[in-house]
């Protein structure tokens, strides 16, 4: 067979990016963004991760995103009704709705990344049904219960009791995410003002939170008589709260206090920092129900939408006093 000429010579098609490669820049554009915070990128990494591992185990396995088909998804989708979860009593359930929703989601928002980047050309994820799930109330705590957690590290003097009071003081009475409290500075504490400037993960300006009495006194003692005495080094850093070794708290250890104290208290063990946002975002709402936008503002919100979950609900716990109330 002769030789093709120069012009008859067709150039080899681009190799198809592997599903990683594709899924690790949806993911780094994410966390470069103030619209997703830490956990929810987290969230879709784990979900995103596992829809490449099944992808690949698929008979035949696909490797790129251009050769996933509405129908393959829609496999994908019915395989994540069958998965049960051993619960640490060992009974196994099926999973639930709401984590089936939440991967839809996720395959969702990658898809319109990449029909966005033209990764691919249409989007397969189109025609996927989400499951209908029951609105809930957030769970929170009671009044009493509240009170319980917050006076738990007792009135000492001692540099750790000083943080502790002042760390939970601020959790309830300002609903902060853990991972903004753990990243405040001092330079974000005015209490002149009785105020915190609260900095979103991906930077953006910070948003002025007020908070109460109970808060500020407790931040004014951690400061004037405790934070010192968790210092061990001469280069100390600037966040508000140190841990035991002088450095920055972190989130984990943030989430271990308060559940340290929850037992201490004899409440819950499903007591977290979480829970006290909630608590802090519904009772605040319960009292003053046209503080709405004020709230999503405090919290942090992009959407109001997403705050209007914390409005009374019949079956609401006994009302507190609002900490936004008190600091306004």
């Amino acid at each position: 067979m002769d030789d093709l000429t120069q012009d008859e010579v067709k150039p080899e098609p681009e190799p198809l990016a592997p599903l990683q490669d594709e899924l690790d820049r949806f993911l780094t554009a994410m966390a470069g963004t103030a619209d997703y915070t830490r956990n929810t990128v987290s969230a879709y990494r784990n979900d995103l991760c596992y829809l490449v591992d099944w992808l690949k185990q698929h008979q035949p396995p696909i490797a790129a995103w251009p050769e996933v088909s509405t129908e393959a998804l829609r496999e994908f989708v019915d395989h994540m009704y069958t998965l049960r979860i051993v619960k640490r009593s060992g009974d196994a359930k099926l999973v639930a709705p709401s984590t089936v929703a939440r991967k839809i989601a996720a395959v969702k928002a990658f898809f319109d990344y990449l029909v966005a980047s033209k990764a691919v050309v249409s989007d397969s994820s189109m025609a996927l049904a989400t499951p209908k799930i029951a609105k809930r109330p957030p769970r929170t705590m009671t009044g009493p219960d509240i009170e319980r957690l917050l006076a738990a590290p007792g009135r000492g003097n001692s540099p750790r009791a000083l943080r502790d009071h002042a760390l939970l003081e601020l959790l309830y009475a300002t609903g902060m995410r853990v991972s903004e409290l753990v990243a405040l500075q001092l330079a974000d504490v005015d209490l002149a003002l009785r105020q915190v400037h609260v900095r979103r993960e991906h930077g953006g300006a910070a948003r002025p939170v007020p908070i109460n009495e109970a808060a500020a006194l407790a931040l004014y003692l951690y400061l004037d008589r405790g934070r010192a005495g968790l210092i061990k080094h001469q280069s100390a850093p600037d966040t508000l709260f140190l841990n035991q070794r002088g450095q920055s708290l972190t989130r984990q250890g943030l989430w271990l206090i308060v559940k340290e104290y929850a037992a201490k208290t004899g409440l819950s063990n499903e007591v977290t920092p979480h829970i006290l946002r909630h608590s802090f975002a519904t009772q605040t709402l319960r009292d003053h129900p046209a503080s709405l936008s004020e709230v999503q503002r405090v919290l942090g919100h992009v959407h109001i939408s997403t705050t209007q979950i914390y409005l009374p609900h019949p079956a609401a716990t006994a009302p507190v006093e609002s900490p936004v109330a008190a600091a306004l």
